[in-house]
């Protein structure tokens, strides 16, 4: 094929460089003899995509000067810029080739014919050898997987968006992923937010629950146990005014489930869940002891994530079984051994997922507003009520909810509603949304409440919930403990003797520079390299690879820095051995 010089060699390149993408390739529909009609050369001279109306991409949009901001950027050689839709490859290669190879690009066209004919007119095999060029599957699931390795280039550079406003034309398909990895990032955004600034705080609550969790129970055996059962996930939202009293008067025989700090206003209505989750790791969860009845929710069973302040779980007055979640110690050593669970940053998107895995049945929403009218963003009695809510243009949206009515949100609330949202397409389940005015949950149709029992959102099969509730009790029964084997010892070695190293080579740092890269590479491979560690070191690893693979010149201070991760490396290493090590007689490392 005359019209794609290139197109072989580049996917036998991609067949061992982005298997993924070979095997979406090689799995997609498409026309080849159409291939051999749709590149042609326009009125301009351009090598051009003809599209079904007969016109080519680029004939009432040359490629002057169309391309030239992508490349003004500030720290290109730190940064990454992800580019949806390829059309021949003109804005695609004029960023490979105006960034420093450290620039890391990636791509995604979901049209496999246009990306064919992308790969067959210049040849990308350099680019992939050096990874600097990455193309996308478009999956939902895998784009989530790769923005996730981007944590370097969000931390210590830039990662810029770009639509090919040609590829536009070709179909509405390019705004709608336009619209995803905008999401996708803006998640990502968040949650690094999260994880930079509360890590540390995060696992260190686990390390001081760990061994209360060990003696609590184990979650691993309720999978699939609520069949047949009806749920209601009750939240905080100022909707939940409106319904609670009647579902307090009539409660069905659904499963209802709520946040910790959810109690003390549903306490009002005398509206009791048959358990509660915590998730929030921060101290002003205590607050909520300040509101709450300890004698009404003393038979409320809590869930409680491992990560929570140790204090929430010790002074709660009924039983508690933990929850471990995806980020923190159970992330790579205990998955064969307990549920482990990817919770998402919002109590309400973990409940679901929660309930999901547990087999539930249906899940009915009520006070999942994620929005608000006037100054009242929670329900009263929620430790947010209280607090009036003024507009702010640079964080707040206004919306229309269903009623045509004005209506606030926040990034936060519309990242949960995406996380919400993207959970609602996994579910096996029927899911429903009392709809009390807040924004609009695709995938839950909104209900009135006479709506929701007619469709049996109230209902369970019969004897199901209570065989389920039976099955939540039994699970608090001591799990076995396991051992890990202390290695806090073998860490101080190493990094001594790393750090000795460094000293000796940074004595003549301008004749040994890549030395120095190279030991602190392998200083970075091997604090990666044991997983119950890892997670504590978060913060520690991304500043060890900042010094890494960020530096294009070392200098004596840089070695000053390496002391410092290394003594925080080492303090939480120890921290772990003594939290975590020694407990039980079953060695698991």
């Amino acid at each position: 094929m005359t019209a794609y010089p290139h197109l072989k060699e580049n996917i036998t390149a991609l067949q061992g460089a982005n298997p993924a993408l070979f095997a979406w390739l090689s799995t997609s529909a498409f026309d080849e003899e159409s291939l051999k009609r749709n590149v042609f050369v326009n009125q301009w001279g351009l090598i051009d995509w003809r599209m079904p109306c007969g016109n080519g991409v680029f004939e009432a949009l040359p490629t002057t000067k169309l391309y030239h901001e992508w490349v003004d950027i500030e720290k290109p050689d730190l940064s990454a810029t992800v580019i949806v839709g390829t059309n021949i490859g003109y804005g695609l290669n004029h960023v490979l080739v105006n960034t420093p190879d450290t620039h890391k690009v990636l791509v995604l066209e979901p049209n496999p014919a246009v990306l064919l004919a992308c790969l067959g007119q210049t040849d990308y095999r350099p680019f992939f050898a050096n990874k600097k060029l990455h193309f996308l599957v478009p999956s939902d699931e895998y784009l989530m997987e790769v923005v996730k390795n981007l944590d370097l280039q969000y931390v210590y550079g830039k990662i810029y968006l770009r639509a090919d406003m040609p590829s536009r034309q070709i179909g509405p398909e390019y705004a709608q992923w336009m619209n995803t990895v905008k999401n996708r990032l803006e998640n990502f955004s968040v949650e690094m937010v999260t994880l930079r600034l509360r890590q540390d705080v995060m696992v260190g609550n686990e390390l001081k629950n760990y061994r209360r969790a060990a003696t609590d129970g184990s979650l691993k055996g309720l999978k699939d146990s609520a069949s047949g059962v009806g749920a209601v996930v009750l939240g905080a939202g100022p909707s939940l005014a409106q319904f609670a009293p009647e579902l307090a008067k009539n409660r069905g025989y659904a499963l209802y489930t709520a946040a910790l700090q959810t109690l003390p206003a549903l306490r009002r209505f005398d509206l009791k869940p048959d358990f509660c989750l915590a998730l929030d790791y921060d101290d002003s969860m205590l607050s909520l002891y300040d509101r709450l009845d300890l004698d009404w929710a003393k038979d409320i069973p809590l869930i409680y994530s491992t990560k929570v302040n140790p204090e929430v779980v010790r002074r709660y007055p009924g039983p508690t079984l933990p929850l471990w979640t995806m980020g923190g110690l159970a992330t790579f050593v205990l998955q064969d051994r307990e549920f482990v669970l990817d919770a998402g940053g919002n109590v309400s998107v973990t409940l679901v997922r929660l309930l999901r895995w547990m087999g539930i049945g249906s899940v009915l929403l009520v006070g999942q507003d994620f929005a608000w009218k006037g100054a009242t963003t929670h329900a009263q009695g929620h430790h947010a009520a209280a607090q009036p809510m003024r507009f702010n243009p640079q964080t707040h949206q206004i919306l229309k909810n269903l009623w045509g009515e004005d209506i606030y949100s926040s990034v936060q609330y519309l990242t949960s509603k995406r996380d919400l949202e993207n959970d609602i397409k996994k579910s096996p389940f029927r899911i429903f949304n009392l709809y009390g005015g807040g924004v609009v949950i695709e995938g839950a149709p909104a209900l009135t409440l006479d709506e929701a029992v007619r469709e049996g959102c109230l209902s369970s099969a019969p004897g199901s919930r209570e065989r389920f509730l039976d099955r939540l009790n039994k699970a608090r029964t001591p799990s076995q403990d396991i051992c890990f084997e202390p290695r806090s010892h073998i860490w101080g070695s190493s990094l001594k003797n790393v750090e000795k190293r460094l000293q000796k080579l940074f004595k003549h740092n301008d004749a040994n520079q890549t030395d120095i890269h190279n030991l602190l590479e392998q200083a970075l491979f091997f604090v990666r390299q044991d997983p119950l560690y890892l997670p504590y070191l978060f913060n520690e690893t991304l500043d060890l690879a900042g010094l890494a693979k960020t530096r294009r010149s070392y200098e004596p201070r840089d070695l000053m820095e390496f002391k410092r991760i290394g003594k925080n490396i080492l303090s939480k290493v120890r921290e772990v051995d003594r939290c975590v090590a020694g407990l039980g007689s079953h060695r698991a490392a």
